[in-house]
């Protein structure tokens, strides 16, 4: 068998990449520079970026539920291959660009295309997951063969989370742009639910 690279080389890479985006997210608040008349207290400038403080946290938390999501996939993916290989790299490219959907969605606030924008980046990363994970378990291609077919079937119940949330942000951003981004809270309480977690026999 072609195993590429091992799964060790993968899950560090993955820690880089994340720590870097998940860095970046703060370089997108900015407080306007000190002027010398008519200065704004120091807490209506951090008031009035409320927004950026906002996108930065949504950001991170949901890269954060992905880097989770990606430390219990690899929990029980024991070995690799060449298409898993890119697959993971593709993952990491639309990683990379969250401070950039980030960014647009918080300097544009209320248009839509930067809610399309970001959705679609966090719909493409959510898809890059599932398949990840159906990649790996069918007919336990990359998992060892007595993992529990429960435990399968609850990690693609919980990739299908951020997809179908990000088709709903996705529609929101068309109808209703600035309520868009509170869709994605979703995500979070969803994950939590019963439903989507594995309960060990």
């Amino acid at each position: 068998m072609d195993t590429g690279l091992t799964t060790n080389r993968i899950e560090t890479l993955t820690d880089g990449i994340f720590a870097i985006a998940m860095t970046l997210l703060v370089l997108n608040i900015h407080l306007p520079e000190v002027g010398t008349a008519c200065q704004p207290e120091l807490y209506v400038l951090v008031i009035g970026q409320s927004r950026l403080f906002y996108n930065y946290a949504l950001s991170f938390i949901l890269l954060a539920v992905f880097w989770i999501i990606h430390h219990q996939q690899f929990n029980y993916i024991k070995r690799t291959d060449q298409r898993h290989i890119w697959l993971n790299i593709f993952i990491l490219m639309f990683v990379c660009l969250m401070p950039v959907s980030t960014s647009l969605s918080g300097d544009y606030h209320g248009d839509w295309m930067a809610g399309v924008f970001f959705g679609s980046n966090m719909f493409i990363l959510g898809t890059l997951f599932c398949l990840n994970w159906t990649y790996a378990t069918k007919d336990y291609r990359l998992v060892d063969c007595d993992l529990d077919p429960h435990r399968i079937a609850v990690g693609k119940k919980r990739c299908m989370v951020t997809p179908l949330v990000s088709l709903l942000a996705i529609v929101l951003s068309l109808i209703i742009p600035t309520m868009a981004s509170y869709s994605y809270i979703l995500i979070l309480v969803i994950l939590h639910h019963p439903y989507f977690r594995h309960k060990p026999k």
